[in-house]
């Protein structure tokens, strides 16, 4: 099992960390042990005083493919959820400002809060999901995948022509504007809809 990430897929969240608009999507990977699952506590780590929190749905991948054509991609994922893509901003603006690899920012342990899992069939049109993130009772992020830059189906063919993707596999598939710090104390809750799929807390 593996995790794939979507960065820059909302424009206004390229725009908010006065990054360009990205052409084609922006992919980059998190281990296993960033899976943490069950509203477990996010323990804030001492190598960082920057942890943004970045709201995202999920993908599940529901059987192995590669080179997927985009009109079929849609059978290769059969069920949605809702995640939150930890970031240290600052150990990423530091790579960046190098041209290093973003992993020490992105995929460090517990950095990938998810929640249960939905059929996507729950949805009457997938391309109108509101999903929010709420802290400390405030909403900081909310989105609508009517706002995505690419949508599902292109992302599986995209990422498919590089990597193949397994029954199981995870794709974040990118956060709206929004995003900021986290400390300690902070209660996380993540709605799709109505729908509470995350209630955590920062440690």
């Amino acid at each position: 099992m593996k995790i794939i990430a979507i960065g820059r897929n909302y424009a206004e969240h390229a725009k908010e960390l006065n990054n360009p608009v990205p052409t084609v999507p922006v992919i980059f990977m998190k281990p296993d042990t960033a899976l943490l699952k069950d509203n477990k506590p996010f323990y804030h780590p001492d190598f960082s005083e920057d942890i943004h929190h970045e709201i995202e749905l999920v993908l599940k991948v529901s059987k192995e493919g590669k080179h997927i054509g985009e009109k079929f991609a849609a059978g290769y994922y059969d069920e949605i959820g809702l995640g939150v893509d930890f970031t240290a901003r600052d150990i990423q603006s530091r790579h960046k400002e190098k041209g290093l690899p973003w992993e020490l920012a992105k995929a460090f342990d517990g950095s990938a809060p998810i929640s249960n899992f939905v059929p996507k069939a729950t949805f009457a049109d997938i391309y109108n999901i509101n999903f929010k993130l709420d802290i400390n009772g405030e909403t900081r992020q909310q989105g609508n995948t009517n706002m995505l830059l690419f949508s599902f189906e292109s992302i599986i063919a995209f990422v498919s022509r590089y990597i193949t993707l397994k029954k199981g596999d995870l794709i974040f598939t990118g956060t709206p504007a929004g995003v900021g710090r986290v400390k300690v104390g902070d209660r996380l809750e993540g709605y799709i809809g109505d729908e509470k799929m995350l209630d955590f807390w920062v440690k």
